[in-house]
Order: structure tokens, then C-alpha cells, then sequence
């Protein structure tokens, strides 16, 4: 099987490159904008790729055929996107289209990354049936690609996910787990929101996800995520209990108090019966995903 990953720089990216490893019989295309940042070359073939541009789109795909595209590539910064909205709509929208099209002329299954912003947070852990009813610019831009693939793409998964955490050696944006660490280790006081609840997820068990996906080019939505459902003050608290800080520093905000241009859905999280059940995907704890991270932390501080 050949599999082609977009935006294999990104967390996402590079924790599929990861896991490919233990499948060398699957032929890898990793493709990002401008330079590989992946560490360890050597098991798969790159090709610099952006994404809004068409003509790219069309040759990459046409050259490399690929069986299956996971395409992890998006602006994912709610804010930027609130301030930005054509560059969001040229990342999240039209380059969607582009590569459906692309997918559909070499006829590749199409797997594609979705968010909980796509829903308006009046309850939670959601399923994917749930209708959807974006708050932000960016949950907007994302529910339109999803709408624009089951339109027009010929073979596709989609895959919603929550609040992803995780660590790779070059981090081009955190996340909330190194934010809070990292905060919290320099002694600086934080404000977070109690009113917000997540399910979040390690970014080792995305990967899995849309692996798991690609393996049976897998038809329809399926939430992945993590299996804990906590707010985000409460994921913070823990965060501060594994790594043995201090927890004096975290006062309590609601989204009111924190001023963001977009809006956050107050109660998400997922569900993911269906993907254990047709994926046969498995999520870890919220526990077990911090151990992986702090292992990986001091890994590379050794390294």
C-alpha cells in the first residue's frame, strides 16, 4: 500500500511517520510545505508540497499515485483564522477541494482531519451524527472541507478530533499539555477555563486512528480521541500532579475572562465507540498519554 501523508511536518504528521515505521511494507510519501523536519529520514520518500497550490496538488499526486492520502495539513490556530479568514478558507477550504479532485483523477481514498470546533459546545461527549453548528471562523472552514469531501470525493474517511497533545523534537506550535508544564516549571502564574470540557488526545493514538483508517480505507466520520472527558482546568491540575508542581500558580477563569477573538464550544469531547468497534482503535488514558510524553521528553533532552 502506498500511503501519502500532507502537512508531515506538523505533530500529526510527524506521529504517522512514526508509526509507519512498523509497517515497512507500506510505501510512506510525506509532504509538507518548504523543508522535511522529520528527524529520522531514511524510511520514506519526501516531496515539498503546498497545498493551495493547485498545479502542486495535481503533479505530487499524479507523480506518486498514491492508494491513500491522510491529510493532516490545516491552519489550526482558532484565533488566527477569527483575524485571517481568507488565508483560512485558501488552507482549509480550497485546498480541500484541490485535493479531492486530485485523489478522485488517481483515485485515492481520501482521509481527512476534522475538529470538535466544527460543534457549538451545548453538550458533550458528542457522536458523530451530532449536527454540527460552528462558533468560530475555523470550526466554519472546517465543517465546509468536511461538507465539500462527502460532496465530491469518491472515497473518503473523515476524522474529527479533540484537543491533540503530544511531542516531537522540533515543535513548530505547542499544546496545551507543554504550555501548562512548561508554565507551570518557570513558575509562572496561569489562567484557565473551568467551563470548557474536552476529551483530549494523544496525538500517538491520532495517529493510530487515521492509520487504522487508511488500512481498510475505512468509509464515513469517526471521532478519535481520548477516553478521559475533563475540563480544561481540571486536564491542567493533572498535568501540574504528574510532573510535581505547583498548583498554587493555576486560578480559575471562565472563556468570559480570557479575552480570544474566536469562540471556543464550551462542551465537547467524543465518543469513539464506532471507531473501537469498525477501527478497532484504542485510546489511552489521559495518565498514560502524560507518561509517554514525559518518556519522550527525556529521551530527547538525552538525545
Amino acid at each position: 500500500m502506498k500511503v501519502l501523508v500532507t502537512g508531515s511536518n506538523g505533530l500529526l504528521g510527524q506521529k504517522l511517520l512514526d508509526y509507519y515505521k512498523q509497517f515497512p511494507e507500506v510505501q510512506l510519501i510525506a509532504t509538507a510545505k518548504g523543508a522535511d523536519r522529520y528527524p529520522f529520514p531514511g524510511t520514506y520518500t519526501y516531496s515539498a508540497l503546498d497545498i493551495t497550490n493547485q498545479v502542486e496538488v495535481n503533479q505530487v499526486l499524479t507523480t506518486f499515485k498514491p492508494d491513500v492520502v491522510i491529510h493532516t495539513a490545516a491552519m489550526t490556530n482558532v484565533d488566527a483564522c477569527e483575524l485571517d479568514q481568507a488565508a483560512c478558507d485558501l488552507l482549509n477550504v480550497t485546498a480541500v477541494q484541490f485535493l479531492v479532485n486530485a485523489c478522485n483523477q488517481v483515485h485515492a481514498h481520501l482521509i481527512h482531519l476534522s475538529t470538535d470546533f466544527i460543534f457549538d459546545g451545548t453538550h458533550g461527549p458528542l457522536l458523530e451524527n451530532e449536527k454540527p453548528n460552528p462558533l468560530s471562523y475555523y470550526g466554519l472552514s472546517k465543517l465546509k472541507a468536511e461538507e465539500l469531501v462527502q460532496a465530491h470525493s469518491n472515497s473518503w474517511s473523515i476524522i474529527r478530533t479533540v484537543l491533540v497533545y503530544g511531542v516531537v523534537k522540533d515543535m513548530s506550535r505547542s499544546n496545551i499539555v507543554l504550555w501548562a508544564k512548561n508554565a507551570l516549571e518557570s513558575g509562572k502564574s496561569i489562567q484557565v477555563v473551568a467551563d470548557q470540557f474536552r476529551t483530549p488526545t494523544l496525538a500517538e493514538d491520532l495517529a493510530s486512528g487515521c492509520a487504522l483508517a487508511a488500512a481498510q480505507k475505512a468509509s464515513g466520520i469517526f471521532h478519535i480521541s481520548g477516553q478521559n472527558f475533563m475540563s480544561v482546568y481540571d486536564l491542567v491540575v493533572q498535568v501540574a500532579d504528574f510532573w510535581n508542581l505547583d498548583k498554587s500558580l493555576i486560578s480559575l477563569s471562565s472563556s468570559e475572562g480570557i479575552q480570544q477573538p474566536a469562540k471556543r464550544p464550551p462542551i465537547t469531547g467524543f465518543q469513539i465507540e464506532k471507531a473501537k468497534t469498525i477501527l478497532h482503535y484504542q485510546a489511552h488514558t489521559f495518565k498514560e498519554g502524560l507518561q509517554i510524553v514525559d518518556n519522550q521528553l527525556n529521551s530527547l533532552h538525552h538525545a
